[in-house]
């Protein structure tokens, strides 16, 4: 086996499980340490011990996939990722409107994102960094934003188109943390609430329903903001009119987020069920920050099949040419 691929492949499904940021690093680190040594240099094993960028454990698997077999961490690895990404809504995702780049607190450069995009047969795959108020998560100024605007541009082709956003905070009166004209020239924007989630219930339905009827916004991201499990523990969710917050949506054309990541399963299986009733668009995004979470898009879609939701509403199913169309709606 190719030794940059078991590396790469290893810091995928690493990601995938949420592992420590480092984990998934290392791997990669060593991938691109390797990447560009012969044969003969990657077969030295006493010099490649030596090289900065390569542990024991990476060693072990460069030396196993070049003895021929895949290597033991890698084959651990694919079984604990079973057999998820059977359901047939998977298989009628055409991309995906939720994701980080290094440029905000993803992993990875925004090409690397994309190639895995591109790999995984997406035609298309929303940038979409997060806004100045979170810089916890070293969310972009405005001048940052159009500097991305333009890395952006160069990434599509060949069947595949990077789209232009970005994941805006929803500000406590409801409005958005990005200068309106800048959020015009984004393909996609992806309204969330990140802070003051335990807001009261009747000022959050405030909040949410402003956002969701915001003329720039085009998908309600996570919008309980629960956290069911994982490393950064549990949280509840936030407390709101959910048939307002809905009803708003389905007025103004905005996608209800379905959250695919494991420790938001976001929104609730209740929530989905009133917001199907409510007559919302959904899309099923992976909320990705490294190119291997990329994938979990299986879960969201499966849990969507199991809720009957059906696939003509979600519309990361859609074409581009009709996503552009539903981008470009009267609000």
């Amino acid at each position: 086996m190719n030794p940059v691929d078991a590396l790469t492949e290893i810091a995928e499904l690493l990601e995938r499980e949420r592992s420590s940021r480092y984990k998934s690093k290392a791997f990669r680190a060593a991938a691109e340490v390797i990447g560009s040594l012969s044969e003969a240099e990657i077969d030295d094993t006493a010099s490649l011990r030596r090289r900065s960028g390569i542990g024991d454990r990476t060693l072990q698997v460069i030396v196993q996939a070049r003895a021929g077999g895949v290597p033991e961490y890698l084959a651990d690895l694919r079984e604990r990722r079973g057999a998820a990404g059977g359901s047939e809504l998977r298989r009628l995702l055409r991309g995906d409107l939720h994701s980080h780049s290094n440029w905000s607190d993803g992993l990875t450069p925004i090409d690397e994102m994309a190639a895995a995009a591109r790999a995984l047969g997406h035609e298309y795959l929303a940038l979409t960094d997060h806004s100045p108020r979170l810089r916890v998560a070293n969310g972009l100024s405005p001048e940052r934003l159009r500097a991305q605007l333009d890395v952006v541009s160069g990434l599509s082709g060949d069947g595949f188109t990077l789209l232009s956003g970005i994941e805006v905070d929803i500000l406590d009166d409801g409005s958005l943390d990005q200068e309106d004209d800048l959020l015009d020239r984004l393909d996609i924007v992806v309204a969330s609430a990140h802070s003051k989630l335990r807001t009261p219930r009747a000022a959050m339905t405030r909040r949410l329903v402003a956002a969701a009827s915001h003329p720039r916004t085009d998908v309600l991201g996570h919008v309980t903001g629960r956290l069911v499990e994982g490393s950064r523990g549990t949280r509840p969710p936030s407390e709101f009119d959910a048939d307002a917050v809905f009803a708003a949506c389905a007025a103004h054309g905005v996608a209800v987020e379905i959250n695919s990541r494991p420790e938001r399963q976001d929104p609730p299986d209740d929530l989905i069920g009133l917001a199907l009733e409510a007559g919302c668009l959904f899309s099923i995004d992976s909320d990705a920050h490294a190119p291997g979470q990329l994938s979990l898009l299986d879960y969201g879609a499966e849990r969507a099949e199991r809720l009957g939701v059906p696939a003509e509403r979600i519309v990361t199913t859609w074409p581009l040419d009709k996503l552009r169309e539903w981008t470009a709606r009267d609000r």
